[in-house]
């Protein structure tokens, strides 16, 4: 099911960084969408779970592009117990795809482009995500690290992972929004 709230964010989106081909690549998955990649990633099996409870799988597997700082087991494992657990239950769909939807960027934007607009924005670069939020993206030596707009940090810790539809840049926090 696609949910109205996910496409007028969508639609409404005022992209912060100017999407273009990858040029940096990780990894390429040929024909395969970032839910497609993300399902044949042991690491991000809590995500691909989370994003079927929040019916977004239909949606992320569309056209995009996205960009999708993606979770991975051990950051949605340092959320407190029984988080995910409950964040997955229907009464809590609104809240879950909320959060999930601050994980996207409208675009491809890659680790070369994002790095190019941290420097250019003087150490930080503003992403506004297809939620309607912001992400704060610096860089800490050579990584790029995400703030959300609680103030909570997370790193990039693989960046590039590509797919026919945009680009995944595993994280190991999750940001909220």
């Amino acid at each position: 099911m696609r949910t109205p709230t996910f496409f007028a964010a969508l639609a409404g989106l005022t992209l912060a960084a100017t999407p273009a081909a990858a040029l940096d690549h990780h990894s390429t998955m040929p024909g395969k969408t970032v839910v497609e990649v993300a399902v044949g990633n042991p690491d991000f099996s809590t995500l691909v779970a989370a994003v079927k409870a929040a019916d977004l799988a239909t949606t992320l597997s569309g056209k995009g592009p996205f960009t999708v700082f993606a979770p991975t087991n051990a950051a949605f494992a340092k959320l407190p117990a029984g988080t995910v657990e409950t964040l997955v239950q229907p009464a809590n769909k609104a809240t879950l795809t909320s959060i999930l939807t601050y994980h996207v960027v409208a675009g491809r934007v890659n680790a070369a482009q994002l790095t190019k607009l941290i420097k250019d924005g003087g150490g930080t670069a503003t992403l506004t995500t297809v939620q309607g939020g912001t992400l704060k993206a610096s860089l800490m030596g050579s990584r790029i690290m995400l703030t959300d707009a609680k103030g909570g940090m997370s790193h990039v810790v693989t960046a590039n992972i590509n797919a026919s539809n945009g680009v995944i840049h595993a994280i190991d926090t999750v940001v909220m929004p």
